[in-house]
């Protein structure tokens, strides 16, 4: 399941979205109400300064249009000189709605207009760019395109962490042991995904009703926030490594030096990816959590792996120099022989050319 739009997200919808503290946008209508219902398309904003001056070649009519400090006065202007042909003209397209910020107003016979063309006119207390940055960062998040996963979603020392696997492999009580460990679970069985600004993965559970629940075999469906508390669950998290749990395959070679870097394609964005075999005696959480630091060091610069690689790679051509040097210089080196002879109170070593 995956989309470019939601589906059916109206004027209605972006008023009563539940938003909080720095992305709150403070919507109210004003006239219009019969419109709540007009479809939003497109995540874009407009400034329709040039349609009220009678310029309406390439008027961007489908988004919404956002009436500042300059649109009003310019509004006011033609109410003081009775010119409303403009106005009718920007109802005559069907515009999501109109939106004026910094608690402006507009006149009534804008708002009469309004009500005869049934768009909605919306009102908030934030200034022009305050609002648009809000409202342009919840529409990204709204109409970013997006997919559904089976696995679990976990934070763990703050990297993003999706374990997907076969039914039964152990990705839930991988979760509930990294719960136990002081780690935060995102959501368990189907985990949405969202590509925003089209390089970041946003997961968080598919329905906030049974969000933050968990189903162990043999134990049942559990509430994660209600046995360990709310510091062990959050709403959404960026992905940023997917460890892939599988039946451990004797015949399989995996991967023991780390330097084959798999990666997985989610929504266009290639994600890193880690097999790693389940079998009695390892301890998967443990290694999820290992998982995580090294990845982090990843993002800092270090690259365990590859240090370690260059640092053979150093020793074998140091070993390789010195060899050609003795051969060069006609000698045929011997490990030192310790001289431990009796009555002797120092240790001779005799070097033999």
């Amino acid at each position: 399941m995956s989309g470019n739009e939601p589906s059916g997200f109206t004027v209605l919808d972006l008023i009563s979205l539940d938003l909080k503290e720095q992305n709150a946008l403070g919507l109210r209508c004003i006239a219009g109400r019969a419109g709540l219902g007009r479809p939003i398309k497109v995540p874009d904003l407009n400034r329709p300064g040039l349609a009220l001056a009678g310029f309406y070649e390439s008027f961007a009519w489908n988004r919404l249009q956002i009436f500042g400090r300059g649109e009003s006065s310019y509004l006011e202007k033609l109410a003081a000189e009775g010119s409303f042909a403009s106005i009718d003209l920007l109802f005559s397209y069907e515009v999501p709605c109109c939106i004026f910020t910094s608690s402006l107003v507009p006149s009534q016979t804008f708002q009469e207009a309004a009500e005869r063309a049934g768009c909605p006119v919306l009102c908030t207390d934030l200034n022009s760019s305050e609002f648009s940055g809000r409202v342009i960062r919840v529409l990204s998040d709204i109409f970013a395109p997006k997919t559904t996963i089976h696995g679990v979603l976990v934070e763990v020392f703050g990297i993003g962490i999706l374990l997907i696997g076969d039914s039964g492999v152990g990705k839930s009580e991988t979760a509930l042991e990294l719960i136990e460990r002081g780690h935060r679970l995102v959501a368990d069985d189907v985990v949405e995904i969202r590509c925003v600004n089209g390089s970041i993965l946003m997961g968080q559970g598919a329905n906030k009703v049974i969000g933050h629940h968990m189903e162990i075999r043999g134990l049942g469906i559990i509430n994660v926030t209600h046995l360990f508390g709310v510091g062990a669950i959050r709403d959404k998290k960026q992905i940023q490594l997917v460890c892939q749990l599988e039946d451990w395959n004797p015949d399989k070679v995996y991967d023991r030096i780390g330097m084959d870097e798999l990666t997985m394609d989610v929504l266009g964005v290639k994600v890193p990816k880690l097999e790693i075999p389940v079998k009695p005696g390892r301890n998967i959480p443990i290694i999820v959590e290992t998982a995580s630091m090294n990845e982090r060091l990843k993002k800092m610069g270090y690259h365990s792996a590859k240090e370690f690689n260059q640092n053979v790679m150093r020793w074998l051509e140091s070993e390789n120099a010195r060899a050609l040097y003795y051969q060069e210089q006609g000698w045929n080196p011997r490990p030192p022989i310790r001289d431990d002879r009796p009555n002797r109170g120092e240790i001779h070593l005799k070097d033999f050319s």
